[in-house]
């Protein structure tokens, strides 16, 4: 029918192959070329506990006139420039090997702290419904003093419109406390995003376990296959961000204030459940490999128990039939007028006989 979507396992399954260099991605000694944003967007909030400030513009140079002045700035951009990261980066006073890290592709989840500036690298993930695929995003937080750097690839999406929308409230958390706090708001909501993937995750295993056990075909490897991909991009992920949360619980950073640790605890805590996640939706994935085998073992064993039953009920038309075709003039019954009938007769009773038995037994 036409405008009718197809199942997610159709449209994954013709690029399984291709997706494993994908998931495997590139040679970390090899230094990646990252190809300049053809535009950026940048959105500022410039805040304190009475009044809020918002502007958008696509100038980098326009941020330099939110530095140090008294409020706490969020500086967000979609979009990566080299020549425009170095300028922000050398404006804030943020130490050169923290600008190779923001224009680094495919790095590992990591978090350092230099020239009293918290760097938080890591991956924002989503969930493609129509290919089945975890898609991820690098984004970098920087934490100075009264600032919050994040930076983004993506221009098209990310997950802190719900921040944004706090903001606007006087009465919010993030407008009566520091930069710091709304470090820890995007870090807590980045990893909360998590779980929305490892949900979808979930439905997709029990969808697949329905229907191995209902009607499992040749796809249906393929699709198990694809899963497994999917959560080795999940594990990459998540498994690291723990270590981060961490190194930040451990830090003794002046920007990060003693009432904040106990929000960084929160996450280390969400973390450590979505990492524990993971691993039970791997662990599932695996056993559906086992299911998938022992459905096709039990339709072998099915077909093949058919095929024996089949060869017992004509086993006796065969040895009678070759007993009364051997080549001797003395055959008892063979020169009879009946003798044809009696041999038929019981080519059919002894394997209605058979028949009985076997159900009686209970084997089919």
């Amino acid at each position: 029918m036409k405008g009718t979507k197809k199942p997610y396992w159709q449209v994954i399954l013709p690029f399984v192959n291709s997706r494993t260099k994908a998931v495997i991605q590139t040679n970390p000694t090899i230094a990646p070329v990252r190809e300049d944003a053809s535009e950026i967007n940048i959105n500022i909030f410039d805040y304190d506990a009475t009044q809020i400030a918002k502007e958008s513009c696509t100038k980098i140079t326009e941020c330099a006139a939110y530095k140090n002045n008294g409020k706490v700035t969020w500086i967000n951009i979609d979009g990566i420039r080299k020549q425009d990261i170095e300028w922000l980066c050398n404006q804030f006073g943020i130490h050169a090997l923290i600008q190779e890290d923001i224009l680094s592709i495919s790095q590992r989840p990591k978090m350092d702290e230099i020239n009293d500036v918290l760097f938080c690298l890591l991956n924002m993930l989503y969930f493609n419904d129509e290919t089945g695929a975890v898609e991820q995003e690098q984004i970098s937080l920087v934490l100075g003093k009264d600032f919050v750097l994040s930076i983004q690839e993506d221009a098209t999406r990310d997950v802190f419109d719900g921040l944004r929308e706090r903001l606007q409230f006087t009465s919010s958390k993030m407008r009566q406390t520091q930069a710091d706090y709304l470090f820890y708001a995007l870090l807590d909501t980045i990893v909360d995003h998590y779980f929305l993937v490892l949900e979808k995750i979930g439905e997709r295993i029990e969808s697949l376990e329905e229907n191995i056990i209902r009607y499992a075909n040749n796809m249906t490897l393929g699709r198990i296959n694809a899963l497994r991909k999917e959560m080795i991009v999940l594990k990459r992920n998540i498994g690291p961000v723990r270590e981060l949360v961490n190194s930040i619980m451990r830090t003794e950073s002046i920007l990060i204030e003693e009432r904040t640790f106990k929000y960084f605890k929160d996450i280390q805590d969400h973390i450590t459940q979505a990492n524990d996640l993971a691993d039970n939706l791997r662990d599932m994935i695996g056993s559906l490999h086992d299911l998938y085998l022992s459905k096709i073992n039990l339709r072998l064993n099915e077909v093949m128990k058919v095929m024996a039953v089949v060869t017992c009920l004509l086993a006796p038309a065969t040895v009678i039939g070759g007993i009364f075709g051997m080549n001797f003039d003395v055959i008892p019954y063979a020169h009879q007028n009946w003798g044809f009938y009696l041999a038929v007769a019981c080519m059919f009773i002894i394997p209605v006989g058979m028949i009985w038995m076997f159900k009686k037994r209970g084997w089919f």
